[in-house]
């Protein structure tokens, strides 16, 4: 896959950037809805597909992006098709940071350091070029106003907006209601970003479903009453940052 075009995880960021404050909205779901576009973008360039509710990877060549084909081979090694869910809701730590990175390597945003409380150093990122996402806005405000069915790309980026929260930053207040529902809307009109986007919502709405156990083979007798099961660890919940150790606050 050529670098000639921006990867939804790269617009799905520019989006969520506020051109003014160089911080971006809804942090903590943009952290899993990257994910998530990474999942798409292998998926537009016919490296994975659905599975039900699950993930394959069909075609495990590169893709020629670093960021992508290193999801690409975690999936691979998974060696059977993975959840949706639980894989976006899996410890992706620093993903945000490496899309940032990667967009100030490329011009299309610069770093700006400060401090927080005249101590703590922080680094904000402003657009060099807002035209850009300006540019990606439209694309969704086309889907939006005329009603005409959006290529997969700008559908499942339109899924992915909604599902991580950025329809109140995209399109606030109440004049921005039927927009909002709108772009609510959209998410049906691709089945990978709507798989990807509800996965999202799930993850954040803590409802990553637990296997179901086998029953108990015939012969083993069932714990006596006041036995406790042994708690199993929960799935598809991103881990938390640990604050304390950051050597630095990177802009949310």
């Amino acid at each position: 896959m050529g670098r000639s075009r921006r990867t939804l995880p790269e617009e799905l960021l520019l989006l969520a950037l506020d051109p003014t404050t160089g911080t971006t909205a809804q942090p903590q779901s943009l952290d899993l809805g990257l994910a998530g576009a990474q999942l798409v973008e292998l998926a537009l360039a016919g490296r994975i597909a659905p599975d039900g509710d699950r993930i394959a990877v069909v075609a495990p060549r590169p893709t020629g992006d670093p960021t992508l084909d290193c999801a690409l081979e975690l999936l691979r090694r998974r060696g059977a098709p993975v959840r949706a869910v639980n894989w976006i809701g899996g410890p992706r730590l620093g993903l945000r940071q490496t899309y940032l990175s990667h967009l100030e390597r490329c011009g299309m945003v610069h770093a700006v350091e400060g401090q927080m409380c005249g101590v703590l150093p922080t680094t904000r990122y402003q657009a060099t070029d807002t035209a850009i996402s300006r540019e990606i806005k439209a694309r969704l405000d086309s889907a939006i106003r005329t009603g005409v069915p959006p290529d997969p790309r700008t559908a499942a980026l339109a899924a992915l907006a909604h599902a991580v929260g950025l329809g109140k930053h995209l399109y606030p207040g109440n004049e921005g209601r039927s927009s909002r529902s709108r772009l609510r809307d959209l998410i049906r009109h691709d089945p990978m970003g709507g798989l990807v986007a509800h996965a999202v919502m799930d993850v954040q709405n803590g409802a990553a479903a637990q296997p179901r156990r086998s029953p108990a083979p015939a012969g083993r007798q069932a714990a006596g009453p006041g036995a406790r099961p042994a708690p199993e660890p929960a799935r598809g919940v991103p881990a938390q940052p640990r604050h304390g150790s950051m050597a630095r606050a990177v802009a949310h």
